[in-house]
C-alpha cells in the first residue's frame, strides 16, 4: 500500500516527530544535544521556518514549527538530518543510518490545538518519568515558554503571545496550563494524527485542508479540546519510551 503523502502548507503549524532507527538512541551525550541544537538553528535560518516548541528525547525529537512554504520543511529536515548524522558517525566512528527513514508530521489548527501540542511536546520528559516537572528538563522549549529563559531557536506563535500582554502574566498563564495532566483523549488524538499523517483540528479545519490540497483525506473529525482537563495520569503515562 503506497504511503500517504505528507501535508505541508505555508503558514500552518506542523507537528513533526523523528525517531531513531528501530527506536534506538539518537543522542548519546550532552555534546550531541548541543550539536543537534546548532544544526537545527542553522536549518531554521536557511529554511526560514519558525520553531515554537521542541523536545529532544533520548531516541526521538519533537518539533512544532510554521514553514513559510510547503517545500521549506523538507529542506529543513534533510539539511538537519544529514549534518547531524555526519556528526554522530564521525564522533562515534559508526556507519549507517541513525533515523527512521521517514519523519512523521501533522498539521495543527493553531487557535484550538497549538498550545495543546506545545504541552504534549514539553511534557514528554514527565510522561517518560525522566523528570517530575518539565522545568527540570534541559533539552526542551519549556524553559523558554514557561520560565522566560532566552532560547534563540524559538519564535513565539501569536496564539502563545495572546495569552497575556506582559511577559510575566503570559508566562504565569502558560505555566498554569501545566498544572493538570493531558487527558488520554487529547494524547490519543495527537498520536493518531501523527501516525496517520493527518491534520489535528476540528471539522472546519479539516475541510479547509481538503480544499487547499484538492483531495479528500479520510480523517476522524475532532472536537474542541479540553484545554485544562484534570484527569489523573494512568499507567500508560509511565511508559519509558513516550511518543
Amino acid at each position: 500500500m503506497p504511503r500517504r503523502p505528507r501535508i505541508h502548507l505555508a503558514g500552518l503549524p506542523l507537528h513533526i516527530v523523528q525517531r531513531g532507527h528501530n527506536r534506538d538512541a539518537c543522542f548519546f551525550g550532552e555534546d550531541d544535544y548541543l550539536a543537534y541544537r546548532h544544526w537545527l538553528g542553522e536549518a531554521l535560518d536557511t529554511s526560514e521556518c519558525r520553531l515554537h516548541a521542541y523536545v529532544l528525547m533520548t531516541n526521538h525529537v519533537h518539533l512544532l514549527l510554521t514553514p513559510p512554504s510547503s517545500e521549506a520543511v523538507s529542506r529543513l529536515m534533510i539539511s538537519l538530518g544529514r549534518r547531524y548524522v555526519q556528526y554522530i558517525n564521525k564522533t562515534y566512528r559508526r556507519t549507517g543510518t541513525l533515523w527512521d527513514s521517514r519523519y512523521k508530521s501533522s498539521l495543527v489548527q493553531a487557535d484550538d490545538y497549538l498550545l495543546l501540542c506545545q504541552r504534549y511536546i514539553e511534557l514528554n520528559p514527565v510522561r517518560a518519568a525522566m523528570v517530575d516537572d518539565p522545568a527540570h528538563y534541559r533539552w526542551s522549549s519549556y524553559q523558554a515558554n514557561g520560565l522566560g529563559q532566552d532560547d534563540p531557536l524559538l519564535t513565539q506563535h501569536d496564539v502563545y503571545l495572546a495569552l497575556g500582554q506582559e511577559d510575566a502574566s503570559r508566562l504565569n498563564i502558560y505555566r498554569g496550563l501545566f498544572r493538570s495532566e493531558l487527558d488520554d483523549e487529547a494524547i490519543g488524538d495527537i498520536r493518531m494524527a501523527l501516525d496517520q499523517g493527518q491534520p489535528l483540528g476540528n471539522s472546519r479545519f479539516l475541510a479547509s485542508i481538503e480544499k487547499s490540497i484538492g483531495q479528500r483525506r479520510e480523517v476522524k473529525p475532532r472536537g474542541r479540546p479540553r484545554k485544562l482537563a484534570a484527569t489523573p495520569a494512568d499507567a500508560q503515562e509511565q511508559l519509558s519510551i513516550i511518543m
